[in-house]
């Protein structure tokens, strides 16, 4: 979904979240409300030119949840992906149906993904430095 201006991206996006389907409802579900390891999710979330179900900032992580017309569409899914990790997110894709049939699956996956996020103060840049107060203690 490519990103409209002002007014209308915010219209759009909040249509999206009343119309969403029967399993990014469940799904959302097990997500909202730190009700997955206590990480914070959003729904319908613009990125750049893109909507994305489901974000968790502080893991960077995008969840997309498929349906079948994504199967006609993996360039412009691949092109999606490759955008959003070029702006430093992670991208996992689930499919409706294992939400709807599998669902204790897809949060494994989701939490798996979640849990392999490098702390900030282990990054490859090295530890981040202590604030003034506690350096000299």
């Amino acid at each position: 979904m490519r990103q409209k201006d002002g007014t209308e991206a915010l219209t759009r996006a909040r249509q999206m979240r009343r119309d969403a389907t029967e399993a990014e409802t469940r799904l959302w579900q097990n997500l909202r409300s730190r009700r997955l390891a206590d990480f914070k999710f959003r729904r319908q979330v613009w990125i750049g030119p893109f909507i994305a179900d489901f974000l968790c900032m502080d893991a960077m992580l995008v969840v997309e949840v498929d349906g079948s017309q994504h199967i006609g569409d993996a360039a412009y899914d691949a092109d999606r992906t490759a955008y959003l990790a070029n702006k430093g997110y992670r991208v996992i894709r689930v499919w409706n149906n294992d939400v709807m049939q599998r669902m204790d699956d897809v949060l494994a996956a989701i939490l798996s993904a979640l849990s392999s996020v490098p702390s900030p103060s282990h990054a490859s840049h090295g530890p981040l430095p202590l604030p003034a107060g506690e350096r000299d203690q």
